[in-house]
């Protein structure tokens, strides 16, 4: 650092930035392990790259993993909550999140590439901005501030799909919803409620007030009858009892969420949860873990069956010799189900056509491009 002044610090060390502080003030940034974007935006701002299309072999936009139509956009890192279950804030600190204005300079430059949806992504996506305050950045000549609320509202201006996952349900979420009525973002929410037990989610660390919950997800749907619910649950936690696991499946009934995820419970080293008395067998998992999924089939089932005759947007994914591979609004790339348009060729991945619906089954739909839309 003497010879040059510009030395960035990463790694595990990096989460205790403090430390590295008091015995190198002279650093131009810390970070804790695998913060790769918060160490490429550290050399960034000491020495900002000039794209040159002539020379540069990676675009404007950065080289991406997913195909060219969707994007994952992630505003924050980190995470302030101490669930039992997790260790995430050990490996990557609290919550850092980005400056608003950084964030949709990034939304705008993967629109202008051809993006045509954008997955908003964090370890916890409605902390958005909590860290920093909420401070404001200049965006097209406009102070934005870095507030969940005020970032959904400027990501609905860009005319594409946004879907937002890692919603974790904080009271503020209520306000995004009439943007989703209003088509500014697409009507799926993905929230982890891990669980609906009281006792349960107490010993997980999470919010316990279950019937609250369900009274928000009502309101949720008065205010956009589509919207649908996405959420990660995990069966046979250490203490969960029969009568616990019992609730958990009519809370899902209730709930009737549009897809879910479920993971039998597995000890992570450094997990507060590892203390927890009343360890489940790996038998009773399992048997729980079934249970589970059929439930959610059965919810899911019902749900799509609903879908038939109706005429929605679908994105095209992939299109080969025996059709195209699309998705409705609510459907996630990889996680979520499909739409089958069979025999349809005259469409490109990217493309937003609107499709009636023939065919549901427990997971998947069916259906036949609307002719002219």
């Amino acid at each position: 650092m003497t010879e040059n002044g510009r030395v960035i610090v990463t790694g595990c060390l990096g989460a205790e930035e403090g430390r590295i502080r008091d015995a190198h003030p002279g650093v131009l940034a810390v970070t804790g392990p695998h913060q790769y974007e918060q160490v490429v935006e550290a050399v960034h701002d000491a020495l900002p790259p000039l794209h040159d299309p002539y020379l540069d072999l990676v675009p404007a936009e950065g080289l991406r993993l997913t195909p060219r139509h969707y994007a994952y956009l992630k505003i924050s890192e980190g995470c302030n909550n101490r669930c039992a279950f997790c260790i995430i804030p050990s490996l990557r600190g609290d919550l850092a999140s980005r400056p608003a204005a950084d964030v949709m300079m990034e939304a705008e430059r993967l629109v202008k590439a051809g993006v045509r949806e954008l997955l908003v992504i964090s370890q916890d996506t409605s902390a958005y901005g909590l860290d920093i305050k909420y401070a404001e950045s200049q965006w097209k000549a406009r102070a934005l501030p870095a507030r969940f609320h005020d970032l959904c509202c400027a990501l609905g201006e860009l005319g594409i799909w946004v879907r937002l996952h890692y919603v974790y349900p904080y009271p503020h979420v209520d306000s995004v919803i009439p943007l989703m009525a209003d088509g500014k973002l697409l009507p799926y929410l993905d929230v982890p409620f891990q669980h609906a037990a009281p006792t349960v989610l107490k010993a997980m660390r999470r919010p316990a007030a279950q019937e609250k919950t369900l009274e928000r997800i009502r309101r949720w749907r008065e205010i956009c009858p589509d919207i649908a619910l996405r959420s990660t649950f995990i069966v046979g936690f250490p203490g969960e009892t029969e009568s616990d696991f019992a609730f958990l499946l009519e809370w899902m009934r209730e709930a009737r969420f549009a897809r879910v995820g479920c993971f039998r419970y597995e000890p992570v080293a450094g997990a507060k949860a590892n203390l927890l008395p009343g360890a489940i067998s790996d038998e009773v998992k399992e048997e729980r873990w079934h249970r589970f999924m059929e439930v959610a089939e059965d919810v899911s089932e019902q749900r799509l069956a609903g879908m038939v005759g109706r005429e929605i947007d679908v994105i095209i994914d992939e299109v080969d010799e025996e059709g195209a591979l699309a998705r409705s609004q609510w459907d996630a790339p990889e996680i979520d189900g499909s739409v089958f348009l069979n025999g349809e060729a005259a469409v490109q991945s990217g493309d937003i056509v609107k499709a009636r619906i023939t065919h549901a089954d427990a997971y998947d739909l069916w259906g036949e491009r609307v002719a002219g839309a």
